[in-house]
């Protein structure tokens, strides 16, 4: 009854236009203006190193400082360049803070980030003449920046609200390997160990029965659902479902290694999605100001949490003497260009068989498999680091096993082994 009077109350602080609505809430409108902007045919699709992923840079620098947060990087961004197969890449990421309230614990850091670039642009022919396809990637990621940009005004006008300080990233380069959240995490930001927690906001557009607002996490199950829990006591109007295992690899993964504690929000991909078709008109912008709402809670819960959270029991990575880790690496494995997200999506569930009898018993959960991939790109020493069952293991480890070859981690520009962790979902469907 009590969070149904919460959601209730929440209603009429809105309709009234209450100083509570005026202060913490967002609508509709300033979501859809960010996401217009940024998914603008001008931007060219914000290819990672284009002018349209400077465009975006600056247009979320603009925003970040309009909206009061304190801006820690230049307009043009903290940049950082990644080797790829066509060469040096150069890409950017904004970053900007508003300082917690708390003496004791305002040196201690919430971060909360979307990434700001996409596909940019392809060539196609029809009928024998030369077409150029926009990208435009509203839901992928625009939502998640307009989200972001809202929350940093938000957070600026209620930092009373805050007792640790919440840093808002803009990762660049995040279809070159995750290369923004890797660059803040490894080399960029000097206070990492006083982050306690990551809030990654990855297609937040959509809506409905088949787009409820998921939250990925690496903490156990009981513990999100108590965080989840405190923030439905404040005026909010969005749960969200606690989605089991890990998401596949975003923002969060550079976190995840380094034992942060992440939590992925997301309405999941749409048919749209990735495509020609991922136009602003697709959203569903009232809902992403609910969402926006819920999110502001949610960070003020944890950044008010005494005890913070330890991550879920880390997977004990094997150290052998000559190979490496991606954080080790200037230059992450890739898959056909992509990243373990690709090799995940076009591979592994692309191959994977659930096996009949696991099906019939109901047997469901994330295999975590370790493997190397080698100096010439083939993939060896494929193992379990921790399993589900064995007719699962096995299964995870055969498809990884086949693998065809990567582009190896580099270091110095020299090809070295690098020991990748992946996780490898099974879930049955109701």
């Amino acid at each position: 009854m009590g969070r149904i009077l919460n959601f209730l109350c929440a209603a009429v602080l809105l309709l009234k236009g209450g100083s509570l609505a005026a202060q913490v809430y967002t609508t509709a409108e300033p979501l859809r203006g960010h996401v217009n902007y940024l998914a603008d045919e001008r931007l060219a699709g914000r290819r990672a190193g284009s002018e349209g992923e400077v465009l975006a840079a600056e247009y979320v620098y603009d925003r970040l400082n309009a909206a009061g947060a304190v801006l820690l990087t230049p307009r043009q961004g903290q940049d950082f360049s990644i080797e790829t197969p066509q060469g040096l890449l150069s890409s950017r990421n904004i970053v900007a803070i508003v300082e917690g309230s708390d003496p004791q614990l305002r040196e201690q850091y919430i971060v909360v980030g979307a990434n700001l670039d996409h596909l940019g642009t392809q060539e196609v022919t029809v009928d024998g003449r030369s077409l150029t396809q926009v990208y435009p990637g509203a839901d992928k990621n625009a939502s998640g920046l307009a989200c972001l940009i809202e929350l940093a005004r938000m957070a600026a006008a209620n930092r009373y609200m805050l007792q640790r300080s919440v840093i808002f990233v803009a990762f660049g380069a995040q279809e070159e390997g995750l290369a923004g959240s890797w660059y803040f995490v490894n080399r960029a930001f000097a206070e990492i160990g006083s982050v306690k927690a990551m809030v990654n906001l990855d297609m937040l557009g959509h809506s409905g029965q088949d787009h409820p607002l998921r939250v990925y996490s690496s903490i156990s199950r009981s513990v999100l659902n108590a965080l989840i829990d405190k923030t439905l006591e404040e005026p909010v109007l969005v749960p969200p479902v606690a989605s089991d295992g890990l998401v596949r690899p975003s923002d969060h993964l550079a976190f995840h290694e380094r034992g942060i504690p992440f939590f992925c929000f997301t309405t999941g991909a749409a048919r749209e999605t990735r495509t020609v078709r991922d136009l602003p008109s697709t959203l569903d912008y009232d809902n992403m100001g609910r969402l926006c709402n819920f999110l502001f809670y949610f960070i003020k819960t944890l950044s008010c949490e005494k005890v913070m959270l330890q991550s879920g029991a880390p997977v004990e990575v094997k150290k052998e003497e000559g190979v490496y880790l991606p954080a080790d690496c200037d230059r992450r494995p890739m898959f056909f260009n992509g990243d373990e997200r690709k090799f995940l999506t076009e591979w592994v569930y692309k191959y994977l068989k659930y096996p009949r009898e696991a099906i019939n018993a109901g047997i469901q959960g994330t295999v975590q498999v370790s493997f190397i991939v080698e100096k010439d790109g083939s993939v060896s020493n494929v193992e379990v680091v921790r399993g589900v069952d064995e007719l699962l293991d096995a299964e995870a480890v055969k498809v990884i096993g086949i693998s065809p070859k990567w582009s190896p981690g580099k270091i110095d520009g020299k090809a070295v082994r690098t020991r990748l962790v992946l996780p490898v979902e099974f879930r049955l469907r109701k």
